[in-house]
């Protein structure tokens, strides 16, 4: 599982001209499923998510998590994370899980982050969607719980 993290002033997503979902300050997450996730990859990048220090503290330093400022989330699925781009031209997704077991650890993400305490909201997983984000540093981390393992 991967998730591409971008700590926002303000971040929204909208679909066919409709707003789906804003946030505050926070994080942007950009969330990806491979085929061989289970639940030691979600529980932790639920955690790392939660717990990430990557707000400022009162000197400046990167001291403090979500949970610790009551920032929020916006979750995106993003299967293009998986892409392989190592040979020729076009991108690989051939580790990217398939659309229904994508989207089942995606919405359980989503709930597991929630029961954390952290505010979260979503973007329509396989929809075409805007994003437009503030970036606030910028700071963007790429997780990878295959890193773990």
């Amino acid at each position: 599982m991967r998730v591409v993290v971008q700590r926002v002033a303000s971040a929204s997503v909208t679909v066919d001209e409709k707003l789906v979902s804003e946030i505050g300050k926070g994080l942007l997450l950009f969330h990806a499923v491979a085929h061989d996730d289970n639940s030691a990859d979600l529980d932790y990048l639920t955690n790392k998510v939660a717990n990430l220090r990557v707000f400022e503290d009162d000197e400046g330093r990167m001291n403090r998590s979500l949970l610790d400022i009551g920032g929020e989330a916006l979750v995106v699925s993003q299967f293009t994370l998986y892409g392989d781009c190592r040979k020729g031209r076009r991108p690989s997704f051939i580790d990217a899980a398939a659309p229904d077991r994508a989207e089942a650890l995606y919405q359980q993400f989503i709930q597991a982050l929630s029961n954390t305490g952290v505010p979260v909201k979503a973007g329509i997983f396989q929809a075409m969607m805007d994003v437009k984000l503030v970036n606030d540093g910028p700071v963007t981390i790429l997780l990878d719980s295959s890193k773990l393992f």
